[in-house]
């Protein structure tokens, strides 16, 4: 009993002691609501003040704004009220400049026209292959530019006039750079210009002047023909390279400022011309050529048998190295034959002997008749080529065609060219022979009629 009871005072205080702290706890948390509350209380109240204070700032500058846009437009109306009486004063200050200017507007039209004339003659210029290129600037901004020209401009522009002028009227050498036939720059050749019409090397080469648009490369340059003229002009432009001070020599001039150069070049040697004709072309000449040894072969043969015969004339005793003589052997080997047989016999030697005399030439005759008809078997050919090539091009192009017509004449060239000669040469050659074999006939004829008065 005394334990059950001390039980139940112990369970009472221990209810009674968490009650206590139950409280505690209570007050505690109602004090931490409060300071929250009271501490929210200021932070809203703060915000709330800053916000006001942030209102009364925009306010502000919203009305600085508009009063800046007012203070703008304002200004806005002015400017645009001034550009107005800008462009009435602007119109009326360029009327004032025209009707003063007067003739001046057509005097810079003028200047830029004559600067840009200037220019490009002086870029085709040979003289711009000695002569720097300040002048070509300065020309260049004289004609782009849109003011009136001063009195310095205008002194300037008359001064590249007259230097142009006397530039060309001179011969003159220098050092500039070339380019040769492979397309290479030799920096340092000696140069010798005549005016604007030639220019050489130091070794008479031909030199033409390309200019900056022509080489594409900004600026202009000294070209060495790919193709020298024939040697009698290269031959003149090297002696008055190496001619001596006041020495008077001879040198070739393109007065077309190398246009008739350029011509002379392009026109084909006779190797090309030859190349021309093609296969025809070669034929003949070989036909040709071998006419022409033949004929030269028999052409000496035939005189030194004539002269062994003008010898033989002077002499009795016969020889056997040549015709006449031995037909007098057949006299002399038959003394006793008679009339009839000696002519026979001598009928007999003169036709062994005129054999030798005339071979040959009825080749040469059959070369000389197939010359020109192989010509014109190449001008058909020629002409088959053209039409050929008009049918597949047609007519716009003349190029196309310059292969066959070409073809075609010259063929026929070298056709007529080998059959003149070799026929002139046949006709010599048979006169030759036939002269001979009139001397054999006469000495045989000679011989026969001596026989008959015996």
């Amino acid at each position: 009993m005394k334990k059950l009871m001390f039980s139940l005072l112990t369970l009472g205080l221990m209810v009674t002691g968490a009650q206590a702290q139950n409280k505690t706890s209570l007050d505690q948390l109602l004090k931490e609501v409060r300071q929250a509350a009271t501490q929210s209380s200021k932070e809203n109240q703060q915000r709330i003040n800053e916000f006001k204070q942030q209102r009364n700032q925009q306010s502000q500058l919203l009305s600085q704004a508009r009063a800046r846009l007012q203070a703008l437009e304002a200004r806005t109306e002015e400017l645009k009220t001034e550009f107005d009486e800008n462009e009435i004063l602007l119109a009326d200050l360029e009327t004032t400049l025209a009707e003063r200017s007067g003739n001046l507007g057509e005097m810079q039209g003028t200047v830029k026209v004559l600067a840009g004339d200037l220019r490009s003659a002086i870029q085709e210029s040979l003289t711009s292959a000695e002569l720097d290129n300040e002048r070509l600037t300065f020309l260049n901004e004289l004609a782009s530019q849109t003011k009136l020209p001063n009195i310095k401009d205008l002194r300037e522009l008359w001064y590249a006039l007259q230097h142009e002028i006397v530039a060309e009227g001179k011969i003159s050498k220098f050092n500039a750079k070339v380019r040769d036939e492979a397309g290479e720059i030799e920096p340092n050749v000696s140069v010798t210009r005549v005016g604007v019409f030639n220019a050489f090397d130091d070794q008479g080469n031909f030199l033409v002047w390309k200019a900056a648009d022509q080489t594409g490369t900004g600026e202009g340059e000294l070209q060495r023909l790919l193709k020298q003229p024939s040697s009698k002009f290269s031959s003149m432009a090297k002696n008055f390279v190496n001619a001596g001070e006041g020495e008077l020599v001879q040198t070739p001039v393109d007065y077309t400022r190398g246009t008739i150069l350029q011509l002379v070049v392009q026109t084909p040697s006779i190797k090309e011309k030859v190349k021309q004709g093609g296969l025809v072309g070669y034929v003949i000449l070989a036909l040709g050529a071998l006419g022409l040894i033949l004929g030269l072969i028999k052409f000496f043969m035939l005189l030194a048998s004539g002269s062994k015969i003008k010898s033989q004339l002077k002499k009795k005793q016969p020889n056997q190295n040549n015709a006449l003589g031995r037909i007098m052997t057949v006299y002399t080997e038959n003394p006793d034959a008679d009339v009839e047989t000696m002519e026979l016999k001598l009928d007999e030697a003169i036709i062994r002997e005129t054999g030798p005399l005339e071979s040959g030439l009825p080749f040469i005759k059959v070369l000389y008749v197939i010359a020109p008809l192989l010509g014109l078997l190449g001008t058909v050919v020629g002409m088959i080529q053209t039409f050929q090539m008009i049918t597949l091009m047609g007519t716009g192009d003349p190029k196309s065609m310059a292969g066959g017509i070409s073809m075609a004449l010259v063929t026929t060239v070298l056709g007529l060219v080998v059959a003149i000669p070799l026929t002139v040469l046949h006709s010599v050659l048979q006169s030759m022979a036939k002269k001979q074999t009139q001397v054999l006939e006469e000495q045989s004829a000679g011989i026969i009629a001596n026989m008959a008065e015996k």
